[in-house]
């Protein structure tokens, strides 16, 4: 969770955004976070984070940009993993106005399940933002070394699908899904999700998850390539020896009827069993190459299974 701790804090301190931008970027953390909520026949918008600087932001925002006072409870639920800290963004006054403003509601004060048409129709700035809001309030990013995924919980197939139409207008694909009833927009390209990390205005933690990445992904190579060299050394081995057994029974064979060249490649193959053929190709004299003797000694198997089944012959 640290990685994904560092992009959220990062994403918090964004700054130099237009005023569409700061809005587009609150709106989409409201309803991505929570939403409007009824409560004993009124309503409330409220917001749940796991970043306190997210809830900070979200906080200063509806005080500085629209007006509206909101306070942040911190709670602790306990979990098989451990506790898990968040922070909710409570509005309780003026709640139908900022509905208003932040496009929970249209002007026939209907709910939208997606995202406000002002973000979807807005400026690559507001979709940035807005992906930056989702991702602060629902995001989730892969560990390195783990399968790559960016993805963002959504609270309604709608807004998934916003959320997948605003990505296509920064030259991102993401993909929908719903796992066990929850909507999810998900990126699994690596390139794609350090693109995206960028525009959302994360440089450094898209540096570091390539990074880690990376530095995961050449250690996986390594490993591959070690059990891959172990393989085919234990095969290796094992050809050698079951190589080294069917001379020494030729030799038995044969007896003495072995030419001479032949021997020599047989008594390399029998006194140096660990040894591969480009090994035994350099110890015999004159050096041989690798192929001439596995030829050697394939003639002194085939020469041993003629006389094998010559013997045979007359015997019967």
């Amino acid at each position: 969770m640290a990685l994904l701790d560092d992009v959220k804090s990062e994403l918090a301190a964004f700054e130099g955004d237009s005023p569409a931008a700061i809005k587009a970027q609150a709106a989409a953390m409201i309803r991505f976070g929570g939403g409007l909520r009824p409560v004993q026949n009124a309503y409330v918008i409220q917001a749940v984070f796991t970043s306190p600087e997210a809830a900070q932001w979200l906080r200063d925002t509806l005080r500085n940009t629209f007006g509206h006072e909101a306070e942040v409870n911190h709670l602790t639920r306990q979990t098989p993993n451990g506790n898990v800290e968040t922070y909710v963004v409570l509005v309780t006054r003026n709640v139908v106005q900022l509905a208003l403003q932040t496009g929970l509601v249209d002007r026939r004060k209907q709910t939208v399940r997606g995202l406000p048409a002002e973000v979807v129709n807005g400026s690559i700035a507001q979709i940035k933002a807005a992906w930056r809001g989702a991702f602060m309030a629902r995001g989730f990013l892969s560990d390195p070394g783990k399968a790559s995924f960016l993805e963002i919980a959504c609270p309604t197939e709608e807004a998934a699908m916003a959320l997948c139409g605003v990505a296509r207008r920064l030259g991102i694909q993401a993909k929908h899904r719903t796992l066990r009833s929850s909507e999810r927009v998900t990126l699994k390209d690596p390139d794609a999700i350090e693109r995206m990390l960028k525009l959302m205005g994360a440089p450094r933690s898209a540096r570091d998850w390539t990074g880690k990445r990376s530095d995961g992904e050449a250690r996986g190579k390594a490993n591959r390539l070690a059990n891959f060299d172990d393989a085919n050394m234990r095969r290796s081995a094992k050809a050698a020896a079951e190589a080294s057994e069917k001379v020494q029974h030729a030799f038995e064979v044969l007896g003495d009827a072995i030419p001479d060249n032949l021997r020599q490649a047989g008594q390399l193959r029998i006194d140096h069993v660990d040894k591969s053929l480009e090994e035994l190709g350099k110890l015999a004299e004159p050096q041989i190459t690798k192929d001439a003797i596995a030829g050697r000694i394939r003639r002194l198997l085939q020469l041993a299974e003629k006389t094998e089944k010559q013997r045979a012959a007359e015997g019967k």
